[in-house]
């Protein structure tokens, strides 16, 4: 199963088991390398029967954790353990370097991070484009950039951090739109625009700044049995 990191609750610290994961039609589930991947489909069984609702296998993933030697072996062998029947052939795992879009982020094993923001950055390319071609003031030029720039980066921020590459990008692109000009040499930099009204700034957004408030804290959880290439499990991801 899987550990999120402590939360604070009623000033105690605890650390929860997280099994499943549902929101809307994803639903997210957790297995140790000692569970059966059998018994979680008898179970999602009996609930679609229950329910009358249905999984769709074709969107069915299953993402290896756990150390090297467990995640390869799990992808050549399709088996959890040892002594587990093989997973179905119909369900997908996620081989190595292979993100999967989980509820907005991208979950994977030694995934390119930069590959991962591509789509978002033409969007915001798209947008500003289409904005530009309005002639906007300063001031709706920085409004702009704080519903497109920051609205569509600030939720992939926060669960997955963004790079130094795509911040180093998108703080040129903010640059760009606001002196509607690719020049390298803007007539006041980004840090005075970022600055108060009060400071001669224009509040205009700090992707520096942005990016350390929206930094996820993650906390490293030591093998169970101090094993780590006996440790593993995996995540399915699947879709109702």
């Amino acid at each position: 199963a899987s550990k999120l990191p402590p939360t604070r609750h009623e000033n105690t610290w605890s650390t929860h088991k997280v099994l499943a994961s549902l929101f809307a039609d994803d639903t997210t589930t957790y297995l140790s390398a000692s569970d059966k991947f059998s018994d979680l489909q008898n179970i999602l069984g009996k609930w679609c029967v229950a329910s009358t609702a249905r999984f769709n296998v074709g969107k069915t993933v299953i993402i290896p954790l756990g150390s090297n030697t467990y995640r390869s072996t799990l992808i050549l062998t399709r088996k959890m353990h040892p002594d587990h029947d093989p997973i179905p052939p119909e369900i997908h795992i996620s081989p190595e370097r292979e993100a999967t879009r989980v509820l907005g982020a991208w979950i994977g094993n030694n995934t390119n991070q930069e590959t991962q923001w591509s789509q978002t950055l033409e969007k915001i390319d798209l947008h500003l484009h289409r904005w530009g071609q309005s002639h906007p003031t300063m001031e709706g030029r920085r409004l702009i950039v704080q519903m497109v720039i920051a609205g569509m980066t600030q939720y992939l921020t926060k669960v997955q951090g963004m790079p130094l590459a795509i911040e180093r990008a998108l703080s040129s692109k903010i640059q760009s739109f606001m002196w509607d000009s690719p020049a390298k040499s803007p007539p006041v930099s980004n840090i005075t625009l970022s600055q108060p009204i009060s400071r001669g700034g224009k509040k205009v957004l700090h992707l520096a700044s942005r990016c350390k408030q929206e930094t996820v804290e993650e906390t490293s959880y030591s093998p169970r049995n101090g094993n780590e290439d006996k440790e593993g499990g995996s995540r399915g991801q699947s879709e109702r």
